[in-house]
């Protein structure tokens, strides 16, 4: 197919200042293994935003100028000589975090094993809502920290992109959930599935929970170093804002230095950790289309749904990055890049 026209939304620069911007992108034919997209939706994360800081250069190579966007729902257009799970005309959700092609295209590049097919009851804006934030919550709650029904997470942020559907995630397997917001988002995470809700401009959360047996740390700042005293011993903390952590460098490949740098990073966080008998990681989600497609039964069948604050037209697709930004996004950004023609 001639893509030569294919608008696409890409960094040109990093930078405080980043360069960024429509240009026409030219894709090369799928390889083996890849899917050609043509994408209708693609939903927005906060690492979209720092990308371009060049704050993960080191960890997160691209090649520019390079397509921004990690999540995509959209139409298989043509498939690698030796795909078989997919084929043109299916209608896919996926992530392309950690490759060469973004999400924020008219058409791009997906791999087979990234991909699954879109939950039969969700259009295109909702699907492109849910690959990262569903892989990061199915990584963290289940890979990582090892929940088992009957126990306990504490995820901050409830009203978040990825705490509006890591509650909904927990609260379906059956674990505990307790989740902190502004008193006007009490009832609405509560209403997602949080057993215990902190109104953090009332109350500390550190005075409230206790014997818990993890926390998905999804805020920056000084209060990841608390929550190794609301943990039980063995509980487990999984962060993902950061710090690094040397099993995150060297899982990487990272060179010496950076693999330093980590260590350096994480040493407080890890010291308080070791303290109080808990864990402390870093998780840097990978995408993984058949554990899209185990989430997509939890959709399908109707015990999570997904939360969208907004949806910006292609063609505005700074501003939606800026919204984002701001931080107080209610779920979910998403932009519409192309219009959906059927019901």
């Amino acid at each position: 197919m001639d893509n030569s026209n294919n608008r696409a939304f890409t960094l040109q620069r990093y930078g405080k200042s980043p360069q960024s911007g429509f240009q026409p992108v030219t894709l090369p034919e799928p390889n083996a293994h890849q899917l050609l997209v043509e994408v209708y939706a693609a939903g927005l994360n906060p690492i979209d935003n720092l990308i371009p800081t060049g704050i993960f250069k080191p960890v997160l190579p691209l090649t520019l100028p390079a397509v921004i966007g990690s999540d995509l729902a959209g139409i298989v257009v043509a498939t690698g000589s030796e795909v078989t799970r997919f084929k043109p005309g299916d209608e896919v959700f996926a992530s392309t975090f950690d490759s060469d092609y973004g999400s924020l295209a008219e058409f791009t590049l997906v791999n087979e094993s990234a991909a699954a097919l879109k939950p039969v009851n969700l259009d295109f804006i909702q699907a492109a809502s849910l690959p990262m934030v569903s892989l990061t919550a199915w990584q963290a709650l289940f890979e990582r920290a090892g929940l088992q029904p009957g126990q306990k997470v504490f995820i901050p942020a409830g009203a978040g992109g990825i705490g509006s559907f890591a509650i909904q995630l927990a609260n379906q397997s059956g674990v505990t959930v307790a989740t902190t917001t502004s008193s006007a988002n009490v009832e609405w995470v509560t209403r997602l599935g949080a057993d215990v809700v902190v109104d953090y401009t009332k109350e500390r959360f550190e005075s409230i929970l206790q014997d818990y047996d993890a926390v998905l740390a999804t805020l920056k700042g000084d209060e990841i170093e608390k929550y190794p005293d609301i943990l039980r011993a063995g509980g487990k903390i999984v962060s993902l804002v950061g710090p690094l952590d040397v099993s995150f460098a060297r899982a990487r490949r990272l060179n010496v230095m950076i693999t330093a740098i980590a260590g350096w990073l994480s040493r407080r966080i890890k010291r308080l950790a070791k303290k109080r008998g808990v864990d402390y990681s870093f998780l840097f989600v990978r995408p993984d289309g058949q554990q899209l497609s185990q989430i997509s039964h939890y959709i399908e069948t109707g015990r999570i749904r997904p939360v969208i604050d907004s949806v910006f037209p292609f063609e505005k697709a700074a501003a939606a990055l800026e919204h984002l930004q701001q931080g107080h996004a209610k779920g979910k950004v998403v932009v519409a890049v192309k219009k959906e023609s059927r019901t």
